[in-house]
């Protein structure tokens, strides 16, 4: 094992909501070899959760059990192929990509400036925006599964639906191909900039939260049915759905996650009575509450 392996490792700091308990184990590969070795070697029972920016992310209280795997510079490099074809390493964030490809004269990736979130995040959860998805500039991934055997996958291979993809639990994305097609700059750049000033004037960036909170139901949008249901501004501790865009869950200070995540059931609750449609999170829960029992600590040769 070449890269960094660390016990009890708070999250908190590492995901936008800051909230939340610590990773038992947190891995930081040196490179896609050393991923593959470091799970190859591990105990098949222990669980393995990829975390990117953590924007869309809500850690319980009470940790995450196993090993937290985060992709560093190494996996953030972005090249060209071709005239029109890009290859991201699963730790590039959208901005990185979006910019690459307007420097290279590549159109098609300009909603990914507005997605925060890395390569490996968005390719997992065909991530979207703007009319948009990973699907429609997606050619091929590489993974490595839990076992650490590492495979190519095809668009076709993933199973995209909206926000899901059929990649298993614990794979890790370490790089994705993404093909669009020629255009100017200046055009890419235009519409980065429009794209950049409607989020700043509709959503709370500048603000602890974690992004879309719900999924858009067909035919509804999450934020209407928030709004409808009262919901704007509501509060449970220091969370907050927020009163500029109500399908963001804000950190107002100083939020558990688990007042958080309640915040969210709430309003879900609310939905349901006011138009019977049941919301579906599109931000991820992971880990164990705070009262939760703790399994024995699990132990990581190195």
């Amino acid at each position: 094992m070449r890269g960094r392996l660390t016990a009890n490792a708070p999250l908190a700091p590492l995901v936008w909501f800051k909230s939340g308990g610590a990773a038992e184990w947190l891995f930081e590969p040196k490179d896609e070899d050393d991923l593959s070795a470091f799970l190859r070697g591990l105990d098949p029972a222990v669980p393995v959760m990829a975390l990117g920016l953590g924007s869309n992310l809500i850690v319980r209280d009470g940790g995450v059990p196993g090993v937290v795997v985060r992709l560093g510079k190494a996996f953030a490099q972005v090249d060209r192929l071709d005239e029109v074809t890009l290859r991201c390493g699963g730790g590039a964030s959208g901005i990185l990509v979006s910019s690459k490809a307007r420097d290279a004269g590549i159109g098609a990736f300009e909603f990914l400036r507005s997605i925060p979130g890395t390569v490996g995040g968005f390719v997992r959860m065909n991530g979207g925006a703007y009319g948009r998805e990973v699907k429609d500039v997606l050619v091929e991934c590489d993974v490595v599964l839990r076992s650490g055997d590492c495979v190519t996958l095809d668009v076709g291979a993933l199973g995209y639906t909206y926000r899901h993809s059929a990649l298993p639990d614990g794979a890790i994305v370490v790089c994705a191909t993404f093909r669009g097609h020629a255009e100017d700059p200046a055009t890419i750049q235009a519409e980065m900039d429009r794209i950049s000033s409607e989020r700043e004037a509709s959503q709370p960036l500048r603000s602890r939260t974690g992004g879309s909170t719900f999924k858009n139901p067909d035919g509804h949008k999450a934020w209407a049915l928030v709004d409808a249901a009262g919901c704007r501004g509501l509060t449970r501790g220091d969370a907050q759905v927020s009163e500029k865009h109500c399908n963001f869950l804000l950190n107002l200070g100083s939020a558990t996650s688990a007042e958080i995540e309640a915040l969210g059931e709430d309003v879900r609750a609310r939905v349901r009575a006011q138009s019977g449609v049941e919301l579906e999170w599109e931000i991820q829960r992971v880990g164990r509450a705070a009262d939760d029992a703790a399994p024995d600590h699990i132990e990581v040769k190195t």
